[in-house]
């Protein structure tokens, strides 16, 4: 027999059609996967404060290995009567949006509640948001506090 013999190419054909089969089956079960990158998952963690004590909190959160953070001012919407009756002096607040590690939060959601209790003039609320999908890999290294993260080589 020689070499390209149509009995060879048939013995091939069976053998490229299961390579064929195997990769498509691999691609349809990534794309029915959940769409995940790493069980380090990031939240947005929103903290209302009163404007006078929004420093204190801030380097309170940073403990908690937040790489960002945005603090905006915001106003309270209860009028001069309504806050007399409820003892509260002044309706200024300072909203701050920090971007934390997931196995984190509680530890942190922790910390915030005994230290709206425990310090003067230092309610707030804090809550969280899921973050389903970052741009990019450093982005995303940075957010995480994951010193590891390397560029790729081009």
């Amino acid at each position: 027999m020689s070499e390209n013999t149509p009995l060879e190419n048939t013995k091939r054909r069976p053998v490229k059609g299961a390579v064929k089969r195997a990769v498509k089956t691999a691609v349809q079960k990534a794309k029915q996967a959940p769409n995940t990158v790493t069980s380090n998952r990031l939240e947005l963690l929103v903290t209302v404060v009163g404007r006078s004590k929004a420093e204190y909190y801030e380097d309170l959160i940073l403990s908690f290995d937040v790489n960002m953070q945005v603090t905006a001012l915001a106003s309270g919407t209860a009028n001069e009567k309504m806050l007399s009756l409820l003892g509260l002096s002044d309706n200024e607040k300072s909203v701050i949006f920090s971007v934390i590690q997931q196995e984190k939060i509680p530890k942190a959601v922790r910390v915030l509640e005994e230290k709206f209790k425990t310090i003067k003039g230092g309610n707030g609320i804090a809550y969280t948001i899921p973050l389903s999908s970052l741009i990019g890999k450093l982005i995303f290294g940075f957010l995480s506090n994951n010193r590891t993260v390397q560029e790729e080589n081009k």
